[in-house]
């Protein structure tokens, strides 16, 4: 992860109830090079992490509930024995807002801890 990734994750979510465009296929490009291995899909960025076992995944959701309570802005979470895979989109705009980059890259910070 690089600097820039670094400066994502030490910024707060801003409420975002509609009424501002997604961001363009540029801008989302320059931010997903800025995560470790998200995928840009349909409207929305995903990435699976794997665990040992499913308490090591479920203290991982927990983890991403916190961080998304935190930060007002929550995704979708398909949860396996030793896999979860995160998927973020802005439903109120109707495609990816910074806000879902600066999830992702806090979400992956907590592997650097």
């Amino acid at each position: 992860m690089n600097n820039i990734a670094c400066d994502l994750s030490s910024k707060q979510c801003k409420p975002c109830e509609g009424g501002v465009p997604p961001l363009s296929g540029a801008e989302i490009t320059v931010l997903l090079q800025q995560l470790n291995d998200w995928q840009l899909q349909d409207k929305q960025i995903n990435k699976t992490y794997h665990f040992k076992n499913y308490y090591q995944t479920m203290a991982f959701v927990n983890a991403v509930a916190w961080i998304s309570h935190r930060e007002d802005h929550h995704p979708d979470m398909l949860v396996g024995y030793n896999q979860c895979t995160i998927s973020y989109t802005t439903h109120a705009i109707g495609g990816l807002s910074e806000n879902d980059f600066i999830c992702a890259a806090k979400i992956d910070a907590l592997f650097s801890i």
